[in-house]
């Protein structure tokens, strides 16, 4: 049974950092490539990053890049994202899927706010 679990959210004033991660399980994680999404509330879920099966490329969305970090670590089935400068239109529920699985998990909250 494929399970993604997100974690690292929470409540964070503009400009300060969260670490969000998601453990996988249920399938050859190192075999997919791996993204993180979000969706804000009255809006669609959008891409924020992604990483190829062995971590050596990543993409990320014009409005985040410089700013996010995407990495996995295959020996721990686990993906990060590292996000600094946060900005109050970011919050969201982030939400790290397996490439071409329709599989989603609970998500984490970030909530960016002074």
């Amino acid at each position: 049974q494929v399970q993604l679990v997100e974690s690292g959210g929470g409540l964070v004033q503009p400009g300060g950092s969260l670490r969000l991660s998601c453990v996988a399980s249920g399938f050859t994680f190192s075999g997919y490539a791996m993204r993180w999404y979000r969706q804000a509330p009255g809006k669609e879920r959008e891409l924020v990053a992604s990483i190829s099966s062995s971590g050596g490329i990543t993409t990320y969305a014009d409005s985040v890049a410089g700013r996010f970090t995407i990495v996995r670590d295959n020996a721990k089935n686990t993906v990060v994202l590292q996000a600094n400068s946060l900005k109050a239109e970011e919050t969201a529920v982030y939400f790290c899927n397996a490439a071409g699985l329709r599989y989603w998990g609970q998500g984490t909250q970030v909530t960016v706010s002074s």
